[in-house]
Parts: structure tokens; C-alpha cells; sequence
């Protein structure tokens, strides 16, 4: 008994910090220094949730810039049900969902390039992605515009002001938020 004592006392000193302390530590110092980060980053507008800067929404209507496609589980950007489609590269299903995809993209957008982003087509490991990268949405703006009877230097501008550049260049890519640049154009007057 003498020689398991100790293994006790370490089980219950570790249960008691790695379960207790830490989490307790982590919570409140990220409600106090992150608060917004840590309470989901939610988007309220007029005292509605409209959802979350952190994670991507379903956008299938012309006038919306769309994202990048989600393969979650049940519905389209699910979060409680997060991951990929689990599709190899070598897998033909694969290459018919990117080509019906394509063919779709090429379809609703016929003023862009023929060329479609390959964010377009393809689902994240997450399947929640709330961005895209400047060339994807750029891709789009003639679709948004005719939609919704704006002039594509509006539109150009808009995506422009949404753009958020990385911290220190080396460590990411600029980046547009869909939800949030889509509340913007839901503000937008015409001219």
C-alpha cells in the first residue's frame, strides 16, 4: 500500500490541476482578455443574431457573394458537425462533385473567367470557412453587381474596405469575411 500512495497522491494533484485550475484559469483569463473570441464572436444586428464572424453560411442567391462549399454533415456549415468530405483526391466521386460544381459556378457567373477559383469547388477540413482569398471573391463581384443592380466598381470597393490583411505578411494570406461582407451589401444603397 505504501508504494501506491504516491501514485494517488500525484493522480488526484494532477486531476486536481489539469481538470480543475487550468480550465478554470484558461476561461477566465480568455473571458477577460478575449471576450468577444470567447463568447463565439457573434454577429448581432438590431438585437438579432445574425450569427458568427467565425464561422461560414449558406449563401445561394445571385446577389450573394457565395463561400467556399461545406461537406459537414446534414446541413451545410453545420459546427456541430464539422469535417470534411473524407473524399481522396483519387476517389471519381470527388472529381464529380468539383466538376458539377464548376459546371454550376461557370453557370451563375457567365460574365467571369472561365477559370474558377479553386476555393470555389473544394470543401476545408472544417467545412465552417468563413473567408475567402480577395481572387475568389473578386471572381464573383460581376455576378453580385448585375444581381443586385450595382456598379461593379461599388461592388470592387466594398470587397476592398472587407478585406483583412494578416498581422505580419509571412504568416498568412488577406482574407474576406462572406458573412460579413454580405451584411455590408445588405446596407449598401443604391446609387
Amino acid at each position: 500500500m505504501a508504494t501506491l500512495r504516491p501514485a494517488f497522491v500525484v493522480l488526484i494533484f494532477l486531476t486536481l490541476v489539469t481538470g480543475g485550475a487550468y480550465p478554470l484559469l484558461t476561461t477566465a483569463l480568455g473571458q477577460w482578455w478575449f471576450t468577444d473570441q470567447a463568447n463565439g464572436s457573434l454577429i448581432t444586428v438590431d438585437n438579432q443574431l445574425r450569427g458568427s464572424q467565425l464561422i461560414g453560411q449558406q449563401f445561394s442567391t445571385p446577389g450573394y457573394f457565395h463561400g467556399r462549399p461545406s461537406a459537414t454533415a446534414n446541413s451545410p456549415y453545420n459546427p456541430e458537425a464539422s469535417g470534411g468530405s473524407n473524399l481522396a483526391g483519387s476517389n471519381p466521386e470527388l472529381d464529380k462533385e468539383v466538376a458539377a460544381r464548376v459546371a454550376q459556378l461557370r453557370a451563375d457567373n457567365p460574365q467571369a473567367d472561365a477559370t474558377v477559383p479553386v476555393e470555389l469547388v473544394t470543401t476545408s477540413a472544417s467545412g465552417l470557412d468563413y473567408s475567402l482569398t480577395p481572387p475568389s471573391v473578386a471572381w464573383q463581384i460581376p455576378r453580385v453587381a448585375n444581381a443586385r443592380q450595382l456598379p461593379v466598381e461599388a461592388v470592387a470597393k466594398l470587397v476592398a474596405a472587407h478585406t483583412q490583411l494578416p498581422l505580419v505578411s509571412f504568416i498568412g494570406q488577406p482574407v474576406v469575411n462572406i458573412v460579413e461582407l454580405n451584411m455590408a451589401l445588405d446596407a449598401l444603397k443604391k446609387p
